[in-house]
């Protein structure tokens, strides 16, 4: 994507006026030299409650996970490496923790995943085992991206049935468990080919509701 398709759609999420904005990785492609831009075009976002995110594939390929980080952080953009914000919303906390993509074991979660409260992760990649397990551990809400929604896709048949789909089930949308959630964004990239099809472009916005 160009920069000023990046900041179109920073302007389309600031319009919904969102009380936080979360991102899940994949600033960058393959192109290191991209970095500096990508962060610039997505310092536009604003939410009262901040902007966080969690890193992708393409940023441990690239070999940018510090980087990118330090240009996020310049920009007042918190990368949640391993890490725990504490939310305050109308007098009660939520707790949003990110996971980078390479992160191979699950150390972190111990002193990270909060009873008695919200927890919501931030991870890139929605695989299947990823999800039983984040339940397990007491995850209220995943948010994951890294399927493009499959990006050559049939969803309009059914949402698994695309390249990604023989990766994981989980392709896009909200995907439901007792006791947890995850939502899978189509993301507003591409990779590979610069076409989508029967996969849009995707900002979503949740809505929080109390579970009776």
């Amino acid at each position: 994507m160009t920069a000023a398709e990046i900041r179109r759609c920073v302007t389309m999420t600031n319009e919904q006026k969102p009380d936080l904005i979360v991102m899940t990785g994949d600033y960058l492609s393959w192109d290191t030299a991209w970095q500096s831009e990508v962060v610039q075009a997505l310092a536009g976002l604003r939410a009262p409650y901040g902007v966080f995110g969690s890193l992708g594939n393409h940023e441990s390929i690239t070999q940018t996970e510090e980087s990118v980080t330090r240009l996020f952080a310049a920009q007042g953009i918190h990368i949640l490496r391993q890490e725990r914000a504490p939310i305050q919303l109308n007098g009660e906390t939520i707790s949003l923790i990110g996971v980078d993509d390479s992160q191979t074991d699950d150390s972190w979660i111990d002193h990270l995943v909060m009873p008695d409260t919200v927890n919501i992760l931030l991870t890139h990649v929605p695989v299947s085992a990823g999800f039983d397990w984040a339940v397990e551990q007491g995850f209220d809400l995943v948010l994951a991206g890294d399927s493009h929604g499959g990006q050559l896709s049939l969803n309009f048949l059914k949402r698994c049935i695309s390249f990604y789909g023989l990766y994981t089930p989980y392709v896009s949308g909200l995907y439901e468990k007792p006791g947890g959630q995850l939502y899978v964004n189509r993301g507003i990239g591409t990779t590979i080919l610069p076409i989508r099809l029967g996969a849009r472009p995707e900002i979503t916005v949740l809505e929080l509701t109390r579970g009776v």
